[in-house]
C-alpha cells in the first residue's frame, strides 16, 4: 500500500484545507494533521505555511506534492495492472454526484454495481453540479455525475440520460388544469428556486433567458438546497417550482402535486464527467461502462429519452 502519510499530504495539498481533507478521507482533523506532521518530521522541513485560516505549500511542499502525484498515480497503475493479470476488479473509488442524481439515481445504480463487483469499495461525495465539476478538475474524485451541461473541454463528458424539467404546483392551483405552461404563465406567481451553483438552477436560468426573461422577472419567494426541500415547499403552497421529472415519481403516484410540461420543453443531460488524460483505474472503467448501460436501460423503462451516439460524445443535447 502507498505511504499513508504521502496520501494524506497529497489530499491536503489538493484541497488546501485540513478540514476538507479530513472529510474527503473520512478521518478526524487531528489525525490528518498528525500524518502531515509525520511527513514533515521525515523530511525535517515544513511542507505547509499556515497563516490564520489559510495554508500554502512551501517550496519543499511543492516538490513533495509533484513527486507524490506521480508516485500515487504509478501505484494505482501498478495495482490495476497486477489485478488485470489475475482478472480481479478491486480497489477504492471516489465518485461525486450532484444532488438530484445522488438522491434519485445512484442508490439503485450502486446497489446493482456492488452485487456484480463486491470487492470494489465506493465513497460518495454529494454537492451541486459546480462543486462536482470542480472536484473532477482538481482530481479529488475519480468520476462525477452531474445534471447540467459541462463546458470544460479538458474533461471527458458522456451523456447517459436526457432529463425533462417540469413545473410543479398544488392540485388546486389555477395552473393545475393546464396541459402546458410558459414562463409568462408562471412568472407572476411566487416561485421556489434552487440555490446558485445548482445544475437545475443553471439550466432553468438559461431557459428563462432564452424565453426573453431574466431571473429577476420571477417572483422568487425562497431559494432551497435540495429537490426534496423544494417539493415540500410547493406542497405547502409556498410557491411554484421547476424540477426534474426524475424526482417526481412518489408525488405523482400519491397525487400530492401536479406536474405540467413547459412550452417549449426544458431538456437537459445527465452526464458522467472525468479527467481526459488521467490514468484510469480498471474499477473506474468497469463502473463507467456499467453506469452507461444501466442508465440507458432504466431511462427506457421510465420513459426518458436515451441520448444518441453524437449526444453522448458531444456531452450536450441537440
Amino acid at each position: 500500500m502507498a505511504d499513508r502519510r504521502l496520501q494524506v499530504f497529497h489530499t491536503v495539498a489538493k484541497v488546501m484545507s485540513f478540514t476538507k481533507a479530513a472529510e474527503t478521507l473520512h478521518m478526524t482533523q487531528p489525525a490528518v494533521t498528525f500524518q502531515v506532521k509525520q511527513l514533515e518530521d521525515f523530511f525535517n522541513t515544513r511542507l505547509f505555511d499556515r497563516t490564520h485560516n489559510k495554508i500554502t505549500l512551501t517550496e519543499a511542499g511543492k516538490v513533495v506534492y509533484d513527486y507524490a502525484d506521480q508516485i500515487l498515480e504509478h501505484y494505482e497503475k501498478m495495482n490495476s495492472d497486477v489485478r488485470e493479470l489475475t482478472g480481479e476488479v478491486t480497489g477504492s473509488l471516489v465518485i461525486g454526484a450532484s444532488t438530484t442524481i445522488a438522491e434519485y439515481m445512484l442508490p439503485s445504480l450502486l446497489g446493482a454495481f456492488k452485487k456484480q463487483f463486491q470487492d470494489v469499495n465506493i465513497r460518495l461525495q454529494v454537492g451541486n453540479t459546480d462543486a462536482i465539476v470542480s472536484m473532477v478538475e482538481n482530481n479529488m474524485i475519480d468520476l462525477g455525475l452531474v445534471e447540467a451541461p459541462v463546458q470544460n473541454k479538458n474533461l471527458e463528458v458522456d451523456v447517459c440520460r436526457i432529463d425533462e424539467m417540469q413545473l410543479i404546483c398544488p392540485l388546486d392551483h389555477p395552473l393545475a388544469k393546464r396541459d402546458k405552461v410558459t414562463v409568462e404563465d408562471f412568472r407572476k406567481y411566487d416561485y421556489i428556486s434552487r440555490e446558485e451553483g445548482s445544475g437545475s438552477r443553471s439550466v432553468i436560468d438559461t431557459y428563462i433567458r432564452e424565453q426573453g426573461f431574466s431571473y429577476s422577472d420571477l417572483s422568487v419567494a425562497m431559494e432551497l438546497g435540495s429537490p426534496e426541500a423544494v417539493k415540500m415547499a410547493v406542497e405547502s403552497d409556498v410557491g411554484l417550482a421547476v424540477v426534474s421529472r426524475t424526482t417526481l415519481s412518489k408525488e405523482l403516484r400519491l397525487g400530492t402535486l401536479k406536474a405540467i410540461p413547459l412550452d417549449p420543453p426544458i431538456l437537459r443531460p445527465f452526464s458522467h464527467v472525468r479527467q481526459k488524460h488521467k490514468f484510469r483505474h480498471r474499477a473506474v472503467g468497469e463502473l463507467l461502462e456499467f453506469a452507461v448501460e444501466y442508465c440507458k436501460d432504466r431511462a427506457t423503462e421510465l420513459g426518458f429519452r436515451v441520448p444518441t451516439d453524437d449526444e453522448q460524445s458531444l456531452g450536450r443535447i441537440k
